[in-house]
C-alpha cells in the first residue's frame, strides 16, 4: 500500500489575525489566538515525523491552482476579490473569513495541492492520498469565504475529476464536526457527485444541514445530511457509517471517493462537542478504504479541514495515515484512555432516532 501525502511549509503561513477563536478582537473581546492556528496542523505533520512514518509517505508536490480551475466553482467577482486583498496585513473575505499577506496565493495552493492528490491516485502513483492543506475549504460559497474557508479545495477537486478528468459519477463524505455546506452547494442540483456530509446537528453554519437539505433539480435526493446530535461518540459514528454512508456509496457506485477530512469532531476539541478519539477514526478510514476497494478501486483521497486541539489532533491524523498506508509505528496516542473513557461512548437512543430519520433517504438514490 503506497499512500500520497501533499504537505506544503507555506500553508502553515497563511494568516488569521489575532482573533480570539473566530471572533475579531476589539473591546470588550481581548486579542489571542484564532482558533484556526497554523500550529494545529503543523503539529501533525511534526507528530509524522518523528513517528517515522513520513518517510515511508509518497511526497506530492502541490501547485497553484488557476483561475479557470477554481472558477469552475467559485465566482471571478470572489476569486478577484480575493486577489485584490492579497497585499494587505489582514482583510476579510467573508463570513468568519479572514486572509493576511500572501493568503491568496497559499490558497491557490491548498486548491492546487488537493487537485495533485486526486490526480496521483486516479493515475495510480499512489493506492491513496492524504492532503494536509490549509486554508480549509468546505465553507467556502460560490461568492465569498466562511467558517475560515477561502475556496471551495474538496469540491473543486471534485469538478477537476469530473471536467477535466471525465469521470462519471464522485462521491465526497465530509467527517469535519461542521456541515459542508460549500460542498453541498456545489454539487446542489449535479447527479454527477453524491455529497454527504456528518455533523454536529447546528453547529456552523447556524440553520444549515438539516436532513431536509438533499438537493433539486437532476441532483435532487443526491445530497445527504446526518446531523448527529452533540455528544455523540464512536458508537453512533459507526452506526453512521455502517447504516447511512457506506449503503449509500454501494448503491451510488462512485468513481472517486474524497473525504473531507476534519478532525474537530474529537472529543475536547474547542469548537465542536462531539467526542471521536484517534481509534474512532481509524475505524472510520478502515470502513472508508474498505468500501472504496469494493465500488472504486480503492480510489480515495482525503483532504484536511478543521481540527483546533492541538494536544489531540496530531494523534487522530497518525491514526489516520496509519491506516491508510498500513504502516504500524508503535507510537500509541497517550489521550486515547482517556477520551476512548468518557461516558457515552455507545449507541445511544436519541442518536438512533436521528439514524432512522437519515436512512428513507437511501431509497432516494
Amino acid at each position: 500500500m503506497t499512500t500520497g501525502f501533499v504537505y506544503h511549509e507555506l500553508y502553515m503561513w497563511h494568516e488569521n489575525g489575532n482573533f480570539a477563536a473566530m471572533m475579531p478582537f476589539g473591546n470588550p473581546v481581548q486579542p489571542y489566538i484564532h482558533a484556526e492556528h497554523q500550529e494545529t496542523k503543523r503539529r501533525i505533520r511534526n507528530l509524522l515525523d518523528v513517528s517515522g512514518i513520513l518517510k515511508d509517505l509518497v511526497h506530492i508536490e502541490p501547485r497553484e491552482a488557476t483561475q479557470e480551475e477554481i472558477c469552475r466553482f467559485h465566482t471571478v467577482d470572489h476569486y478577484q476579490k480575493v486577489k485584490a486583498q492579497n497585499d494587505q496585513y489582514l482583510s476579510e473575505t467573508g463570513f468568519f473569513t479572514a486572509m493576511g499577506r500572501g493568503s491568496f496565493e497559499i490558497a491557490r495552493l491548498s486548491v492546487g495541492g488537493v487537485i495533485e492528490a486526486v490526480d496521483a491516485v486516479l493515475d495510480g502513483k499512489v493506492d491513496n492520498a492524504y492532503a494536509l492543506v490549509r486554508p480549509p475549504g468546505h465553507h467556502a460559497l460560490p461568492d465569498m469565504g466562511m467558517g475560515f474557508c477561502i475556496f471551495g479545495n474538496a469540491a473543486l477537486a471534485g469538478l477537476h475529476l469530473l471536467a477535466a478528468r471525465k469521470l462519471d459519477r464522485i462521491a465526497i463524505v465530509d467527517w469535519d464536526v461542521h456541515h459542508g455546506n460549500g460542498t453541498q452547494a456545489a454539487f446542489w442540483d449535479n447527479p454527477a457527485a453524491l455529497t454527504i456530509s456528518i455533523h454536529q446537528d447546528n453547529c456552523f453554519p447556524p440553520d444549515s444541514g438539516h436532513i431536509s437539505e438533499t438537493g433539486e433539480g437532476a441532483g435532487a435526493g443526491y445530497n445527504i445530511n446526518v446531523p448527529l446530535p452533540p455528544g455523540s461518540g464512536t458508537g453512533a459514528y459507526q452506526a453512521a457509517f455502517d447504516r447511512i454512508v457506506i449503503p449509500a456509496l454501494q448503491k451510488y457506485r462512485p468513481d472517486f471517493i474524497i473525504i473531507p477530512s476534519g478532525f474537530d469532531a474529537g472529543a475536547h476539541d474547542p469548537l465542536g462537542r462531539q467526542m471521536l478519539t484517534s481509534g474512532a477514526y481509524r475505524s472510520l478510514t478502515a470502513k472508508m478504504m474498505q468500501v472504496a476497494d469494493e465500488v472504486c478501486g480503492g480510489r480515495l483521497a482525503l483532504c484536511h479541514e478543521g481540527g483546533y486541539s492541538g494536544h489531540t489532533v496530531p494523534f487522530f491524523g497518525l491514526a489516520v495515515l496509519e491506516q491508510l498506508s498500513g504502516i504500524n509505528t508503535g507510537v500509541e496516542d497517550p489521550f486515547e484512555p482517556v477520551l476512548a473513557g468518557l461516558g457515552g461512548h455507545p449507541l445511544q437512543p436519541h442518536q438512533d432516532a436521528l439514524l432512522k430519520q437519515v436512512e428513507p433517504l437511501l431509497k432516494r438514490l
